[in-house]
């Protein structure tokens, strides 16, 4: 049962087709015998937008960091040997990435060189990071997502500040994935996928945590919410996996829009870009796509496109 009215539709279209850009065949590696048991093309996520309009995103299972130009040219911006799954800009307009195997990793846009940031063997009982997200001032926060589920509510949250200082926020989490905060930055947004639930957890001036509380909890399905996104409202866009689709709520948690993929289902993970930041760019990683959508509310840029 749902308190709510259901949320509108809104259409997607493809953007681009990274499969067929870049000439993909399915293949095999320790990562895709683990995790899908088949060779797979691509796995794609952490779209984020650079300051001139480059779109970057991740093929997870070969270690490829890929660029999307404004006339939807499709690159390899780097490779190396990792898993990333997270990617986002800080203000020196160096790329940060979560790779679940090897920790928190730096890449120099121009170069293409990718260097440990903070590796796995500097945080304590890793997991495996999955994503990240940047505070004006610098801090930086990303999951510990790891294998954990129900079965294993142990799934971390940490912030990386500034000045070098590691802290552990929440340690309970069954699978935290996507992360975000609101405009005012008084408020984290994790996405807990196996839950499946949006957490959202008060962070106060001085940094201190705050309560901790569910912001919506969905009905389930084969998978829950992945990546997240946050709109110029106060709303959240939440990437609902193997549902094909995702859900913008309001900033009181009311689902608005329902966004519909036009081709497959995995939902992974979306970026707010194009003109006036109204557009949604969301990777689907079942056909190794890029969809774009139209929406009404502006998104929020990130902290390293200010």
């Amino acid at each position: 049962m749902s308190l709510y009215a259901p949320p509108m539709d809104l259409p997607t279209r493809l953007h681009v087709s990274i499969v067929d850009a870049l000439a993909l065949k399915p293949r095999s590696n320790a990562w895709t015998e683990r995790h899908v048991g088949r060779p797979i093309h691509s796995f794609l996520e952490g779209p984020s937008f650079d300051r001139d309009g480059n779109l970057y995103v991740v093929n997870a299972p070969f270690g490829q960091i890929l660029r999307i130009r404004p006339d939807k040219r499709v690159e390899i911006a780097a490779e190396y040997p990792g898993v990333p799954n997270g990617l986002k800009f800080h203000k020196s307009g160096e790329i940060f990435i979560a790779d679940r195997e090897n920790g928190i990793m730096r890449m120099d846009p121009v170069s293409g060189k990718v260097a440990a940031f903070l590796g796995r063997d500097r945080i304590p009982g890793y997991k495996g990071v999955n994503d990240l997200f940047f505070r004006s001032n610098g801090d930086l926060y990303f999951t510990d997502q790891g294998s954990t589920d129900l079965r294993d509510p142990s799934g971390r949250v940490f912030r990386y500040t500034a000045d070098g200082r590691l802290d552990l926020l929440i340690d309970n989490a069954p699978s935290p994935n996507g992360i975000v905060m609101n405009p005012t930055e008084t408020h984290l947004f994790i996405a807990i996928t196996f839950g499946p639930q949006v957490w959202r957890c008060g962070i106060m001036k001085d940094g201190r945590v705050d309560r901790l509380g569910a912001f919506q909890t969905f009905s389930g399905g084969y998978s829950g919410p992945d990546g997240l996104a946050m709109d110029q409202d106060g709303g959240l866009a939440v990437a609902v996996n193997r549902m094909g689709s995702v859900f913008i709520f309001d900033k009181l948690g009311e689902p608005t829009w329902r966004v519909r993929s036009c081709t497959g289902l995995m939902t992974t993970n979306l970026a707010y870009g194009g003109p006036e930041w109204k557009q949604l760019y969301i990777t689907e990683s079942e056909t190794g796509s890029i969809l774009v959508a139209d929406v009404p509310v502006a998104g929020e840029k990130m902290f390293g496109l200010m």
